[in-house]
């Protein structure tokens, strides 16, 4: 990052400060990660017995938040440039973007192995996917520069990787947004789940169901089933956590039986005796 700054000044190419920008962003938005990540391990308490999971979400939440800030003010810079182009120094933008994009594929990968699944890994991912993304848009801009003469080159290919990243951020601050609102997971149908519960033996109808996640590896489903009077609660209960498990991927699953109308029961409800 202080390479590519100090690069970027003597050079004068955007594409290497907004490389160097979001490299800050980045290092900030890593330390957030790890903070987040050492925080969703502790153990649950009495204030919150779902524990801390949802610190990955907020942390994702917030990397994308400020990663798309980040690209804005690239483009209005870039843009600012287009009026104006000015020299830039095309080998040394070159030197250095390719140094750059080398450490950030790094980077990337010790990321990507540490479990993609998981939110706050991927908004960190998504970081120094952006910084090896900008650091491509300064190797182009460099050879541009250098073999064309072509200054309006940084500006442009500015403005054309921004969009990309602020795309990028957008998804993550989409994914986040869906775990605060309590949204259904994606990839779970919640249309298809109420018509497996309402196809297990016992059942009668359900109403109240919600599915949510805590956090991205946390799915959660409850359910209020009315039984159909021949089978008992528990066991109606224990087959509609067991086929949603099995068809659907949810562990943690919450049925509530209610008893079925007195008409439809096993054993007619009489005047109680005495």
């Amino acid at each position: 990052m202080v390479v590519e700054v100090v690069a970027g000044f003597l050079t004068g190419s955007l594409a290497l400060l907004s490389d160097a920008g979001h490299m800050l962003t980045d290092a900030g938005a890593l330390t957030v990660a790890i903070l987040a990540q050492r925080i969703a391990q502790r153990a649950r308490s009495r204030q919150r017995t779902f524990g801390f999971r949802r610190a990955e979400v907020l942390a994702a939440l917030a990397n994308g938040i400020v990663l798309g800030v980040s690209s804005v003010w690239i483009v209005i810079e870039a843009i600012r440039r287009f009026r104006e182009p000015p020299a830039v120094l095309g080998l040394p933008m070159l030197a250095v973007a390719a140094v750059g994009l080398a450490l950030n594929l790094v980077s990337a990968k010790l990321l990507t192995q540490g479990g993609a699944s998981n939110a706050n890994v991927r908004a960190a991912a998504a970081h120094v996917a952006a910084d090896a993304a900008g650091s491509v848009a300064a190797i182009l801009a460099g050879l541009a520069v250098w073999g064309l003469g072509w200054n309006i080159a940084d500006p442009v290919i500015s403005v054309v990787i921004s969009v990309l990243i602020l795309w990028s951020a957008w998804k993550l601050v989409r994914d986040a947004l869906d775990v605060l609102m309590e949204g259904t997971p994606r990839g779970l149908d919640a249309a298809r789940i109420e018509q497996t519960i309402a196809q297990t033996a016992g059942v009668a109808s359900l109403h109240d169901l919600h599915v949510w996640s805590v956090s991205d590896e946390l799915p959660m489903l409850s359910v209020h089933v009315v039984l159909d009077g021949r089978h008992h609660g528990t066991e109606v209960a224990a087959a509609v956590a067991r086929r949603v498990g099995e068809l659907h991927g949810i562990a943690h699953v919450t049925v509530q039986p209610e008893a079925p109308p007195p008409s439809e029961a096993l054993v007619p409800l009489g005047k109680p005796s005495g």
